[in-house]
Protein backbone atom coordinates (compact mmCIF):
# COMPACT_ATOMS: atom_id res chain seq x y z
CA UNK A 1 0.00 0.00 0.00
CA UNK A 2 3.02 2.34 1.15
CA UNK A 3 4.49 1.55 -2.10
CA UNK A 4 2.01 2.07 -4.39
CA UNK A 5 0.87 5.22 -2.99
CA UNK A 6 4.65 6.24 -3.47
CA UNK A 7 4.62 5.34 -6.83
CA UNK A 8 1.27 7.61 -7.12
CA UNK A 9 2.93 10.74 -5.63
CA UNK A 10 6.22 10.31 -8.17
CA UNK A 11 3.76 10.02 -11.30
CA UNK A 12 2.59 12.90 -9.92
CA UNK A 13 5.34 14.66 -9.70
CA UNK A 14 6.85 14.09 -13.01
CA UNK A 15 3.20 15.17 -14.83
CA UNK A 16 3.87 18.40 -12.87
CA UNK A 17 7.22 18.81 -13.87
CA UNK A 18 7.75 17.41 -17.68
CA UNK A 19 5.77 20.40 -18.99
CA UNK A 20 8.47 22.52 -17.95
CA UNK A 21 11.19 20.63 -19.49
CA UNK A 22 9.61 21.64 -22.97
CA UNK A 23 11.64 24.12 -25.13
CA UNK A 24 10.69 25.87 -27.99
CA UNK A 25 7.43 25.72 -29.92
CA UNK A 26 6.94 24.38 -33.25
CA UNK A 27 7.64 28.12 -35.14
CA UNK A 28 10.61 28.79 -33.88
CA UNK A 29 12.34 25.20 -34.65
CA UNK A 30 10.60 25.78 -37.71
CA UNK A 31 12.62 29.39 -38.37
CA UNK A 32 15.26 27.51 -37.20
CA UNK A 33 15.43 24.81 -39.47
CA UNK A 34 15.18 27.44 -42.31
CA UNK A 35 17.67 29.61 -41.08
CA UNK A 36 19.96 26.34 -41.57
CA UNK A 37 18.84 25.43 -45.22
CA UNK A 38 19.68 28.89 -46.22
CA UNK A 39 23.04 29.39 -44.24
CA UNK A 40 23.90 25.42 -45.66
CA UNK A 41 23.36 27.42 -49.52
CA UNK A 42 25.19 30.00 -48.58
CA UNK A 43 22.30 32.56 -48.53
CA UNK A 44 23.70 34.38 -45.50
CA UNK A 45 21.73 37.50 -45.22
CA UNK A 46 18.40 35.33 -45.20
CA UNK A 47 19.73 33.00 -43.00
CA UNK A 48 20.61 36.13 -40.52
CA UNK A 49 17.18 37.97 -41.12
CA UNK A 50 15.15 34.56 -40.49
CA UNK A 51 17.23 33.91 -36.80
CA UNK A 52 16.22 37.45 -36.58
CA UNK A 53 12.70 36.37 -36.44
CA UNK A 54 13.30 33.68 -34.07
CA UNK A 55 15.06 36.47 -31.22
CA UNK A 56 12.34 39.05 -31.52
CA UNK A 57 9.84 36.66 -30.60
CA UNK A 58 11.51 36.47 -27.32
CA UNK A 59 13.24 33.69 -27.30
CA UNK A 60 17.14 33.57 -26.65
CA UNK A 61 19.08 30.18 -27.46
CA UNK A 62 23.34 30.01 -27.46
CA UNK A 63 22.34 27.97 -30.57
CA UNK A 64 20.77 31.07 -32.49
CA UNK A 65 22.99 33.24 -31.55
CA UNK A 66 26.05 31.00 -32.47
CA UNK A 67 24.37 30.65 -36.23
CA UNK A 68 23.85 34.62 -36.29
CA UNK A 69 27.55 34.77 -35.36
CA UNK A 70 28.60 32.81 -38.72
CA UNK A 71 25.92 34.19 -40.47
CA UNK A 72 27.64 37.77 -40.00
CA UNK A 73 31.39 36.65 -39.93
CA UNK A 74 30.43 34.93 -43.73
CA UNK A 75 29.21 38.53 -44.32
CA UNK A 76 32.53 39.87 -43.15
CA UNK A 77 30.57 41.92 -40.54
CA UNK A 78 32.99 41.17 -37.34
CA UNK A 79 31.26 44.00 -34.74
CA UNK A 80 28.11 42.07 -35.51
CA UNK A 81 29.66 38.27 -35.10
CA UNK A 82 31.10 39.48 -32.27
CA UNK A 83 28.04 40.30 -30.35
CA UNK A 84 26.50 37.42 -31.18
CA UNK A 85 28.73 35.36 -30.56
CA UNK A 86 29.09 37.14 -26.83
CA UNK A 87 25.60 37.12 -26.79
CA UNK A 88 25.65 33.04 -26.71
CA UNK A 89 28.92 32.92 -24.49
CA UNK A 90 26.65 34.45 -21.79
CA UNK A 91 23.80 31.72 -22.22
CA UNK A 92 26.54 28.73 -22.36
CA UNK A 93 29.55 30.13 -21.09
CA UNK A 94 31.24 26.47 -21.48
CA UNK A 95 30.84 25.79 -24.86
CA UNK A 96 33.65 25.21 -26.23
CA UNK A 97 33.14 26.09 -30.22
CA UNK A 98 31.66 29.52 -28.94
CA UNK A 99 34.51 30.27 -27.01
CA UNK A 100 36.57 28.98 -29.98
CA UNK A 101 34.67 31.61 -32.43
CA UNK A 102 34.88 34.05 -30.30
CA UNK A 103 38.85 34.02 -29.77
CA UNK A 104 39.22 33.47 -33.69
CA UNK A 105 37.32 36.32 -34.60
CA UNK A 106 39.06 38.54 -32.54
CA UNK A 107 42.37 38.26 -33.72
CA UNK A 108 40.79 39.47 -37.28
CA UNK A 109 39.64 43.12 -34.87
CA UNK A 110 42.49 45.79 -35.08
CA UNK A 111 43.26 46.11 -31.48
CA UNK A 112 45.31 43.51 -29.77
CA UNK A 113 44.39 44.72 -26.30
CA UNK A 114 45.76 42.61 -23.40
CA UNK A 115 44.30 41.66 -20.80
CA UNK A 116 45.24 42.70 -16.99
CA UNK A 117 45.73 39.01 -15.01
CA UNK A 118 43.32 38.40 -12.33
CA UNK A 119 44.62 37.29 -8.98
CA UNK A 120 44.19 33.10 -9.31
CA UNK A 121 41.28 32.97 -6.83
CA UNK A 122 39.15 35.11 -8.66
CA UNK A 123 40.32 33.02 -12.13
CA UNK A 124 39.20 29.57 -10.37
CA UNK A 125 35.93 30.82 -9.11
CA UNK A 126 34.93 32.39 -12.50
CA UNK A 127 36.04 28.85 -14.30
CA UNK A 128 33.81 27.30 -11.63
CA UNK A 129 30.52 29.25 -12.27
CA UNK A 130 30.81 28.97 -15.92
CA UNK A 131 31.43 25.83 -16.56
CA UNK A 132 28.09 24.97 -17.30
CA UNK A 133 25.26 26.90 -18.57
CA UNK A 134 22.33 28.45 -17.02
CA UNK A 135 20.04 26.29 -18.82
CA UNK A 136 21.72 23.01 -17.63
CA UNK A 137 21.65 24.50 -13.90
CA UNK A 138 18.36 25.19 -13.64
CA UNK A 139 17.36 21.43 -15.16
CA UNK A 140 20.21 20.41 -12.58
CA UNK A 141 18.81 21.96 -9.54
CA UNK A 142 15.28 21.13 -10.41
CA UNK A 143 16.13 17.38 -10.79
CA UNK A 144 18.28 16.83 -7.67
CA UNK A 145 15.56 18.81 -5.64
CA UNK A 146 12.78 16.16 -7.19
CA UNK A 147 15.26 13.65 -6.52
CA UNK A 148 15.76 14.32 -3.12
CA UNK A 149 12.08 14.52 -2.08
CA UNK A 150 11.64 11.30 -3.72
CA UNK A 151 14.42 9.79 -1.08
CA UNK A 152 12.63 12.09 1.36
CA UNK A 153 9.54 10.00 0.68
CA UNK A 154 10.97 6.54 0.94
CA UNK A 155 12.81 7.36 4.15
CA UNK A 156 8.96 7.96 6.02
CA UNK A 157 7.75 5.42 4.30
CA UNK A 158 10.15 2.57 4.21
CA UNK A 159 10.02 0.27 7.08
CA UNK A 160 13.49 -1.36 7.01
CA UNK A 161 15.91 0.81 9.63
CA UNK A 162 18.94 0.54 7.02
CA UNK A 163 16.41 2.03 3.81
CA UNK A 164 15.45 4.91 6.14
CA UNK A 165 19.06 5.64 7.09
CA UNK A 166 20.14 5.57 3.11
CA UNK A 167 17.42 7.24 1.84
CA UNK A 168 17.95 9.88 4.47
CA UNK A 169 21.56 10.93 3.77
CA UNK A 170 21.04 10.42 0.18
CA UNK A 171 18.01 13.05 0.55
CA UNK A 172 20.28 15.67 2.43
CA UNK A 173 23.16 15.03 -0.34
CA UNK A 174 20.88 15.35 -3.45
CA UNK A 175 19.17 18.68 -1.66
CA UNK A 176 22.54 20.29 -0.79
CA UNK A 177 23.51 20.08 -4.76
CA UNK A 178 20.60 21.46 -5.88
CA UNK A 179 20.98 24.34 -3.34
CA UNK A 180 24.45 24.52 -4.62
CA UNK A 181 23.37 24.28 -8.33
CA UNK A 182 21.06 27.21 -7.56
CA UNK A 183 24.09 28.82 -6.04
CA UNK A 184 26.07 28.50 -8.82
CA UNK A 185 23.69 29.75 -11.20
CA UNK A 186 22.66 32.71 -8.92
CA UNK A 187 26.78 33.84 -9.06
CA UNK A 188 26.84 33.14 -13.16
CA UNK A 189 24.07 35.53 -13.54
CA UNK A 190 25.24 37.96 -10.80
CA UNK A 191 28.92 37.24 -12.85
CA UNK A 192 27.33 38.53 -16.00
CA UNK A 193 25.13 40.98 -14.75
CA UNK A 194 28.58 42.93 -13.05
CA UNK A 195 30.30 42.36 -16.10
CA UNK A 196 28.08 44.82 -18.50
CA UNK A 197 29.83 44.62 -22.03
CA UNK A 198 29.50 46.04 -25.44
CA UNK A 199 31.10 45.80 -28.70
CA UNK A 200 32.28 48.57 -30.75
CA UNK A 201 30.71 49.04 -34.40
CA UNK A 202 31.99 52.33 -34.97
CA UNK A 203 35.47 52.03 -37.67
CA UNK A 204 37.41 54.61 -35.11
CA UNK A 205 36.32 55.66 -31.71
CA UNK A 206 38.44 58.36 -30.08
CA UNK A 207 37.65 57.72 -26.05
CA UNK A 208 37.69 61.07 -23.98
CA UNK A 209 38.36 61.88 -20.56
CA UNK A 210 34.96 63.38 -19.64
CA UNK A 211 31.43 62.89 -21.46
CA UNK A 212 32.14 66.08 -23.98
CA UNK A 213 33.58 66.46 -27.39
CA UNK A 214 35.77 69.03 -26.14
CA UNK A 215 37.35 67.07 -23.28
CA UNK A 216 41.09 65.50 -23.95
CA UNK A 217 41.23 62.57 -26.03
CA UNK A 218 42.89 59.45 -23.97
CA UNK A 219 43.39 57.05 -26.07
CA UNK A 220 41.71 55.23 -29.90
CA UNK A 221 40.12 52.17 -30.46
CA UNK A 222 38.58 50.31 -33.20
CA UNK A 223 35.36 48.28 -34.54
CA UNK A 224 35.19 45.12 -32.75
CA UNK A 225 36.50 46.08 -29.68
CA UNK A 226 34.95 44.66 -26.36
CA UNK A 227 34.41 47.03 -23.29
CA UNK A 228 33.28 46.74 -20.03
CA UNK A 229 30.63 49.21 -19.55
CA UNK A 230 30.97 51.29 -16.71
CA UNK A 231 28.58 54.34 -16.49
CA UNK A 232 26.21 56.22 -18.75
CA UNK A 233 25.48 59.88 -18.87
CA UNK A 234 22.80 60.31 -21.26
CA UNK A 235 24.46 60.11 -25.07
CA UNK A 236 27.74 59.25 -23.35
CA UNK A 237 29.08 56.35 -21.82
CA UNK A 238 31.98 55.05 -19.71
CA UNK A 239 33.96 52.33 -20.66
CA UNK A 240 37.07 49.95 -19.84
CA UNK A 241 39.41 48.14 -21.42
CA UNK A 242 40.60 44.86 -20.86
CA UNK A 243 43.91 46.60 -20.13
CA UNK A 244 42.64 48.82 -17.49
CA UNK A 245 42.46 51.94 -19.96
CA UNK A 246 39.25 53.55 -19.13
CA UNK A 247 37.14 56.87 -20.87
CA UNK A 248 34.07 57.98 -22.29
CA UNK A 249 32.63 57.91 -26.01
CA UNK A 250 29.32 58.40 -27.34
CA UNK A 251 27.22 55.28 -26.88
CA UNK A 252 25.68 55.49 -30.68
CA UNK A 253 28.90 53.67 -31.16
CA UNK A 254 28.72 50.67 -29.24
CA UNK A 255 26.22 48.21 -28.92
CA UNK A 256 25.72 46.53 -25.24
CA UNK A 257 25.54 42.54 -25.38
Amino acid sequence: MKFNRLKRTLFLLLWIVLPLLTFGNAQQDALFVKGNNAYAKARYKEALDTYQKIVSQGYNSAAVYFNMGNASYKLDDIPSALLYYEKAHKISPSDEDINFNIRFVNSKTSDKIEEVPDFFLSVWFKSVILSISANALSILSLAFVLSGSAFLMVYFFANAMLIKKSSFFTAVILFFLGILSVFILNRQAGYFEDHHQGIIFSSTVTVKSEPAETSRSLFVIHEGAKVDILDKNNAWIKVKLANGNEGWMRLSDLKEI
